[in-house]
């Protein structure tokens, strides 16, 4: 019953803090003129992916390595797979092709760079959680020289910066101090479960911490789909998991190292695949159709399958 409470109290906090900050910091992104998909890479993508980010943090913190790790592989498998999936499923996606030519190629090399840091020494040292983050860096300036250069059109009168700057300023506060605690919440109700029906820290943190982190994802991804709003759509699904490799990963091996721990090179290999996979899949038409959408939702399960097999 308190394991429950924890992860529901928690999984709402952190629901309702990553939308709070994604519309405080839209509005003030917006203010700044920049375009609906450049706002889908960046703003809204770290915003949907700060659950991860506290929850990592929070999980190294109590040495916890593999959690920190496993939630940020299993949200970027999560991401690409269900829930780019699901909008596409639900309304086909329009693609924005010159801007995903260059950012899907990015998360495949982000995927394959962690891939490589940890066969090289077995763990993310803050040397790397340094070179991620300098990363990072670089490509939200690329984002915003890309988006300044490109043809996306801005954002409509139901996107314009209503907010005063006030209010925008509490909601991305508010945001923020909901996902801590909510963070905490979340955490320590999942490794409760995890040690009461005798599964790794691993495994909880690849599936239900992954799942439970991506629903801010799922609900504004769906949003915007349904709005016509492909460009922020697949903006934010991609956004979000080049920033989970270099935003989380390398925030949190800067706070303290992170060991693989139980995390098997199988999560790896399929983080790094989902991103191939969606790759040719947002080259070859204007949009990505309800059946390619199905075809990533199917990949989402069979990673499933894997997970219940090694645990069985």
């Amino acid at each position: 019953m308190i394991i429950a409470f924890l992860l529901l109290v928690g999984l709402v906090l952190l629901c309702v803090g990553g939308d709070l900050l994604v519309r405080g910091a839209e509005s003030l992104a917006v203010r700044l003129g920049m375009t609906p998909l450049v706002i889908g890479l960046t703003v809204v993508a770290f915003g949907t992916s700060s659950p991860e980010l506290f929850i990592s943090i929070g999980a190294a913190l109590q040495d916890l390595d593999d959690v920190a790790i496993g939630n940020a592989v299993g949200s970027n498998i999560t991401n690409l797979t269900l829930v780019l999936g699901l909008a596409a499923w639900v309304y086909p996606i329009r693609v924005e092709t010159r801007m995903m030519k260059k950012d899907a190629p990015i998360l495949v090399l982000c995927s394959a760079a962690v891939c490589a840091m940890l066969f090289m020494s077995g763990m993310l040292t803050r040397g790397y959680g340094a070179l991620m983050i300098l990363s990072l860096a670089a490509y939200i300036f690329l984002c915003i020289r890309w988006g300044k250069s490109g043809d996306s059109e801005p954002t409509g009168p139901e996107n314009t910066a209503s907010k005063s700057l006030l209010l925008s300023t509490v909601l991305v506060v508010a945001g923020l101090v909901m996902l801590v605690y909510g963070a905490d919440f979340f955490v320590n109700g999942a490794v409760q479960l995890a040690r009461n029906v005798g599964i790794s820290e691993a495994v909880i943190s690849l599936t239900l911490i992954a799942l439970g982190t991506s629903l801010p994802e799922i609900a504004s991804t769906l949003i915007a789909s349904l709005k016509g709003r492909g460009d922020m759509a697949i903006g934010n699904a991609v956004g979000s998991s080049i920033f989970n490799i270099l935003a989380i990963l390398g925030l949190t091996s800067l706070v303290t190292p992170l060991s693989m721990g139980n995390i098997a090179w199988i999560d790896l290999a399929f983080m790094t695949l989902a991103a191939i996979i969606v790759m040719p899949i947002l080259y070859t038409e204007e949009k990505m159709t309800r059946l390619e959408g199905a075809f990533l939702v199917f990949c989402y399960f069979v990673y499933l399958s894997l997970i219940a097999y090694r645990i069985s």
